[in-house]
This record gives C-alpha cells, structure tokens and sequence, in this order.
C-alpha cells in the first residue's frame, strides 16, 4: 500500500511539473518600477495591463509571453506626477497609449531560474531585452519573478528638459510577477 501512496505521488508531482500555466491572475499579477530622481529612490506600478502566457515548464523553449500595458495606467504616486508622467514629454500616451513586450525565446539556466529574451515597445521603438526570471509554483498556480533594467533614453521617456539624467537617472528598474494558473 505504501508503493501505491508513493507512486501516486510521484505522478501528481510530475503532472504538476508538466501543467501548461497560461490564465494569468490579474488580481494577483504586478508591473512595477523604481528609479532614482535628484538620488531617492521613487517606485510606481501600472494599473492596467493585459498578459498572454503559455509555459510548460518540461518545455521551456516553447514558452510564449505577450504584454500590453497601458501607460496612462501609471501610478507614480500622486495625481498630478500620474499626469507628468502619462504627458507628452514622458510616455505621451496619447499618442503611443500602450507599451508592448513579446518574448523570442526562453532559456532554462537550472532550477527555478530562467532568461526570457524578447521585444520591448515603447513610444514607437522596438528594443531587444533579456529579462531574468523565476518560475515557482504554488499549489496549482505558477508565479514568474523577473527583474530588468530599462534605458529610459532608448526609447525617448523624458524629452526636452527631462531628457538629461541629471534630475531623473536613465535606469528604471522593471519589476513584473506574473500570476499564472494551468488549463
């Protein structure tokens, strides 16, 4: 009987390894940023963002992530620097409403610990990003952790009198978890 008991959770173990984790929870799922303006540390989010997702961790390099952010979502902490930033000379979000990552590829570095490489598109421009990562699962919900910096001159954020660095530093520390159950 023990065999049995073993055996069965073995398996479970395994299926639960071989799930594909693609309903990403919004509720539970987070873009967030930090940077350093006249050299304190400041810290925002995104309000509103849409995420497609399919990721089988026994098949990591046919993973696929999509994100769409919608960037009058932002939440720098106050109404009038939401409006700033939201503004022409940051993201002009109405002209470019959305920022939009596509991943290309997915590589395992063991463990939990995976390099997503991908697209990133903001205000118009298209740049390539490796985004370190972490997948852990929690009970049948997957969570993804990654972390990476954006060049906020390399795609225009900040222009005119913001586009020196002096005031407002060119890294923005990128912060996205990913909620995910399996189908």
């Amino acid at each position: 009987m023990k065999t049995l008991t073993l055996l069965a959770a073995l398996l479970s173990a395994a299926y639960a390894q071989a799930a594909e984790y693609s309903q990403v929870n919004p509720a539970q799922s987070a873009i967030q940023f930090s940077y350093q303006q006249m050299g304190v540390k400041m810290d925002g989010k995104f309000k509103k963002f849409t995420s497609q997702l399919s990721f089988d961790p026994a098949k990591p390099a046919s993973a696929k992530a999509v994100f769409d952010v919608e960037l009058a979502s932002v939440d720098a902490g106050s109404s009038d620097a939401n409006q700033e930033v939201a503004g022409k000379a940051w993201f002009n979000s109405k002209t470019f409403p959305s920022a939009r990552f596509v991943s290309t590829a997915v590589k395992p570095l063991g463990g939990n610990r995976y390099e997503v490489a991908g697209q990133l598109s903001i205000k118009g421009q298209t740049r390539d990003v490796l985004v370190p990562a972490t997948f852990t699962t929690q009970g049948n919900a997957g969570v993804f952790d990654g972390t990476f910096t954006l060049r906020r001159g390399d795609f225009s954020i900040g222009e005119g009198a913001w586009a020196k660095f002096d005031i407002v530093a060119n890294d923005v520390q990128v912060r996205v978890r990913l909620h995910a159950s399996s189908k």
